[in-house]
């Protein structure tokens, strides 16, 4: 028997699925602004964020009545989303190269600091993330910020694990050494 997961939304999930425009606006409502947060921080452009966006929930309300509720609306509309991401980053012919496991360095962690410091460090680290290469940035975001794994990323953007974990191992580098310019770390 597949479980079923029953979120706060549900009922609004359930009156789309009978065809309500007045349910397809409020989830919009809802979900919108996360979402173009996330596609934002994945195509690292509003005009595309925005397609995207409009792109993501055209598919989701065309594709409602396959949604089992076997999770969050929210989440399955997230996974739309980042598939899309996927999909426009693909049309800019986004390239990853494949490294060896020999080339994974390890590096060190930021060092902890109080509150007032550490939102400056949290808006420094995304303006620098978006000076880093796209498939850095892109590999980052999913996994630091989207929560996927490397092997779900290996899959979204059809590359092998341990490639989704160079390119993070050098992302994160490459976001410390463009800190260390920027006089943030150590």
């Amino acid at each position: 028997m597949e479980a079923v997961y029953v979120d706060k939304h549900y009922n609004l999930v359930v009156e789309c699925k009978q065809g309500s425009k007045k349910a397809h606006y409020e989830l919009y409502k809802l979900y919108s602004k996360a979402m173009l947060n996330t596609a934002f921080r994945i195509v690292d452009n509003l005009d595309e964020a925005q397609d995207v966006l409009q792109e993501a929930f055209l598919d989701a309300f065309a594709r409602i009545k396959d949604f089992r509720q076997e999770t969050t609306f929210g989440l399955w509309l997230k996974q739309i989303v980042v598939h899309r991401c996927i999909n426009q980053l693909r049309k800019r012919k986004m390239e990853l190269v494949d490294i060896n496991d020999e080339q994974i360095e390890n590096l060190a962690d930021a060092d902890e600091a109080d509150d007032g410091e550490l939102q400056y460090k949290v808006d420094q680290v995304k303006q620098a993330m978006k000076l880093l290469p796209e498939g850095y940035r892109v590999v980052l975001s999913l996994y630091l910020l989207e929560g996927y794994d490397h092997e779900e990323i290996g899959q979204v953007l059809n590359i092998n694990e341990n490639t989704s974990r160079t390119q993070f191992l050098r992302a994160k580098r490459k976001l410390i050494e463009i800190l260390k310019q920027k006089g943030i770390t150590s």
